[in-house]
């Protein structure tokens, strides 16, 4: 198919702006062009079509960085210190979290989808808004942690409530509140 485009934009001289619209809209469909001679043409990828850019380089300390709007997918975050930082607006998917120190962090409207915080330490954090579906919390360490408005698995806020205690240095909510306990 993309031969008989690229075929049909050589033949059709007098009528290059209509090959030209074909082509671009084929780009536009496919993501690339593969006309002999001719560079790839590459669409933009959906973190720069948010606005967002994915972490390149994870080190075991990222305390206290700016991380807003950043992406880490499939990323293994295990054991990382991310305490103190702005991770408002990320793009979380499918990450490993094991372990990870989040004291404090500000993950306020983040999303987090099928993503592991077992055992991650949760304390003081800020998830108010997130969309933490399909995430799991086993043996996280929440106290503190504010979870206004975020979007969380049922069974997952279930066990939250059974351990949830302190309040949001911050925002002065208690974890029980902000989960909805009961």
């Amino acid at each position: 198919m993309v031969a008989f485009f690229c075929g049909l934009a050589a033949r059709l001289k007098h009528t290059r702006a209509i090959a030209a619209g074909l082509l671009t809209a084929l780009v536009c469909l496919t993501g690339t062009v593969l006309c002999s001679g001719a560079e790839p043409a590459l669409a933009i990828t959906a973190p720069e079509l948010r606005g967002q850019f994915a972490v390149q380089e994870i080190s075991a300390d990222m305390h206290g960085l700016d991380l807003k709007e950043k992406e880490f997918l499939k990323a293994d975050l295990q054991g990382v210190d991310l305490s103190d930082s702005d991770l408002r607006g990320a793009v979380i998917n499918t990450s490993m979290l094991q372990g990870a120190d989040l004291q404090r962090a500000d993950l306020g409207d983040v999303v987090a989808f099928a993503s592991r915080f077992d055992g991650a330490d949760l304390r003081d954090a800020r998830f108010e808004n997130a969309m933490m579906m399909q995430s799991r919390f086993t043996d996280a360490r929440i106290d503190g942690a504010d979870f206004s408005n975020a979007v969380i698995d049922l069974s997952q806020q279930k066990a939250l409530c059974a351990r949830a205690d302190g309040v949001n240095s911050v925002t002065s909510i208690s974890t029980r509140e902000s989960l909805g306990c009961r």
